[in-house]
């Protein structure tokens, strides 16, 4: 990657779980930057650079995209879906990071092609080791052509 920083978009409307993932990715110094949105709408704004996101430089692409699927304003399923068929967002891997287990939301998650689904567990310390597990695997181990355009 070039020294390039490791952007994350975590889109997650509760707090306790925002700060759980962030807490952990800087403990194990899997990633550089965790942009954190709050709602589906932020998300596709983020993403695809409107208002307050218009900016590259405070904006940047990120190299992975953590989504809930339970999200105000935009539902989850939606805002991957957005995703999924913008050219220039398709190769971002996109895991979803849940509390639903339905079958339904994993089926249609899939169908609308993310990269992993993971169920949030309820334990801090499995939390934690989830969010260790999935910071190494798609930030350190997994590789990409990082050399395409990051706009």
């Amino acid at each position: 990657m070039n020294g390039e920083p490791i952007v994350v978009l975590h889109v997650e409307d509760n707090q306790d779980h925002a700060h759980l993932v962030a807490r952990n990715f800087q403990r194990h110094r899997v990633a550089n930057v965790v942009h954190l949105v709050e709602d589906g709408e932020a998300a596709l704004d983020y993403l695809l650079r409107r208002g307050d996101y218009e900016d590259p430089q405070t904006s940047p692409r990120p190299h992975l995209i953590l989504l809930d699927l339970r999200l105000p304003k935009i539902d989850g399923l939606e805002v991957l879906r957005t995703i999924k068929t913008t050219d220039r967002l398709t190769s971002v891997p996109v895991v979803i990071l849940t509390s639903s287990e339905t079958e339904r939301d994993i089926a249609r998650a899939y169908e609308y092609h993310a990269n992993s689904y993971l169920v949030k567990p309820i334990g801090f310390a499995d939390f934690s080791e989830m969010m260790e597990s999935l910071g190494f695997y798609w930030l350190v181990w997994n590789r990409y052509p990082w050399s395409e355009t990051r706009d």
